[in-house]
């Protein structure tokens, strides 16, 4: 198995935006009725606390795995 190199700090911050952004905007959706009356600052950490583990543990190792299958030579 060849070994691919770590993504560059673009790439991970493009993977980052791909886990992020939809996982924030499916929280605020699923949400929205509970997290309106929140002030934006108790609202904001809400979701950081409901979005970075789904994040971290549930999407990064995926999209870890798929880029290092994509930048993976042919063999």
């Amino acid at each position: 198995m060849s070994h691919v190199p770590p993504p560059t700090k673009h790439q991970l911050a493009f993977m980052i935006w791909l886990c992020v952004f939809p996982t924030l905007t499916a929280i605020n959706l699923a949400f929205a009725d509970w997290l309106r009356p929140m002030s934006p600052v108790l609202r904001t950490f809400v979701l950081a606390t409901v979005a970075v583990p789904i994040v971290i543990y549930g999407l990064m190792p995926y999209l870890h795995k798929l880029r290092a299958r994509l930048l993976a030579p042919s063999a």
